[in-house]
């Protein structure tokens, strides 16, 4: 999706429950760290600080165990998590906090297509991370994570948590039943091209199996597609180029082409309908950044294991989606706040959570330590070298203020092609609409 999503947009990342990736082999020991950070008041009693962290979906920590092993390495902090689980709704109200100054929790969870907008216009709501030694954490990062979260005059307002590199997800028995093969090398080769993916699943839909299509729907396909672009919507001197973009134009008419040819399963992404439809094999591919394993997990459910596999992604390599932990000025635990986050995304626990949830790490050192993970659920699949040669090679793309904005109203226009039968024209002249009404 979703993610990224996303991603939901990306991006953003769904309710998942994760399965611990028993053939994981971990390059190092998982080292526990944290810091004792300077206390701004324990408003608890015996001194005990509650920490309050407010996310999109999730993020994973509290399935892979983490916050129970950051309270037990510090008996004075306890963590009270809450989510929402569609990233736009948590925008909004995000926004609505952050002007009213009220309500924000010590950490705030901040979507990749959303940093710009707290880089360039919001750099007043959030902590400086540099009061608290974040600078030195720089090299721990990939370049383009720790750039992004960036101002101009320097100030540092989150920590990289994931990335989303993008991979194909796939069934192999309804790829057995439709007569295709499941050689994950072979179908890398055969969808070399995004031309190519669309041929196979016309012939995926000759022979698929009752209530099957060949993707879940084309707003995932258009998603993974213009994460594989360094210029999207905003060039690098931050004017909105989406509409003259041969890049939006092409993902475009391929998600168009696949809505028309009937390969998609019609499915908004994050909707019941949606979820149910991994278990019932109602799509036999579903492009995936690493963030959706675990999401597919908790779907699919153990009847899924052994069923799924991954291959290479058509057209190259791209990022949907990855995130960033941000401490509010008007945080209560601001200290706290920072020790927390810095620990949630030190190499360790960036390594255990892509063992345990399938996040790909955007710390440089913990990529290296999942460089020969595999997992069982999907047939034994090399995620640690698919995913980890995706991000290498994925382009460092530009950001915009509005990102998220555009990408909403451009998959919102694609769903009316696929589900109401409007024409692509009048369909990209209400995407037009909605982000003039949307960004002004």
């Amino acid at each position: 999706m979703p993610i990224c999503r996303t991603v939901r947009t990306s991006a953003a990342r769904a309710r998942s429950t994760g399965r611990t990736l028993g053939a994981v082999v971990l390059a190092g020991a998982l080292l526990a760290a944290c810091g004792s950070g300077s206390s701004d008041s324990s408003d608890e009693a015996g001194g005990k600080v509650t920490l309050t962290v407010d996310l999109f979906g999730a993020f994973g920590y509290k399935e892979a165990g983490l916050y129970a092993e950051y309270e037990k390495l510090n008996p004075g902090v306890k963590i009270k998590q809450s989510d929402t689980e569609d990233e736009a709704d948590y925008w909004k109200s995000l926004q609505t906090r952050l002007a009213g100054g009220g309500g924000l929790a010590d950490v705030q969870g901040v979507e990749v297509g959303r940093i710009a907008s707290v880089t360039q216009q919001q750099s007043d709501k959030f902590e400086d991370l540099k009061r608290y030694g974040a600078d030195k954490l720089e090299k721990e990062f990939a370049e383009a994570k720790w750039s992004a979260a960036t101002t101009e005059d320097g100030k540092i307002l989150g920590l990289g948590t994931d990335v989303g590199p993008e991979a194909m997800c796939y069934r192999t028995d309804l790829f057995k039943k439709a007569g295709l093969p499941t050689d994950r090398a072979e179908l890398a080769q055969k969808w070399a091209t995004w031309d190519g993916y669309l041929d196979l699943g016309e012939q995926y839909m000759e022979k698929a199996p009752a209530k099957s299509a060949w993707i879940d729907s084309v707003g995932s396909l258009y998603s993974i597609m213009i994460g594989q672009e360094k210029e999207r919507y905003y060039d690098a001197s931050g004017e909105l180029i989406y509409e003259n973009n041969p890049a939006v134009k092409s993902a475009w008419d391929t998600s168009v082409e696949a809505a028309e040819s009937g390969l998609s399963a019609k499915l908004d992404q994050w909707s019941p309908q949606w979820n149910q439809a991994f278990a019932a094999g109602s799509f036999a591919t579903i492009p995936c950044p690493a963030w959706m394993l675990g999401y597919v997990k908790g779907q699919a459910g153990d009847a899924g294991q052994g069923k799924w596999d991954i291959a290479k992604l058509p057209g190259g390599a791209g990022n949907w989606g990855g995130s960033y932990l941000s401490v509010p000025r008007a945080a209560e635990h601001k200290g706290e706040a920072y020790e927390l986050i810095k620990w949630l995304t030190a190499p360790e626990q960036q390594a255990k959570l892509f063992e345990k949830q399938g996040n790909f790490p955007s710390s440089t050192g913990a990529i290296e330590q999942v460089a020969d993970a595999k997992d069982p659920y999907f047939s034994g699949a090399p995620i640690g070298q698919i995913f980890g040669e995706a991000a290498k090679a994925a382009p460092v793309q530009v950001l915009g203020v509005h990102d998220a904005n555009v990408a909403q109203q451009i998959t919102n226009a694609l769903s009316e092609v696929e589900r109401k039968g409007t024409a692509p024209g009048k369909a990209w002249s209400n995407a037009k609409k909605g982000v003039e009404n949307t960004i002004g």
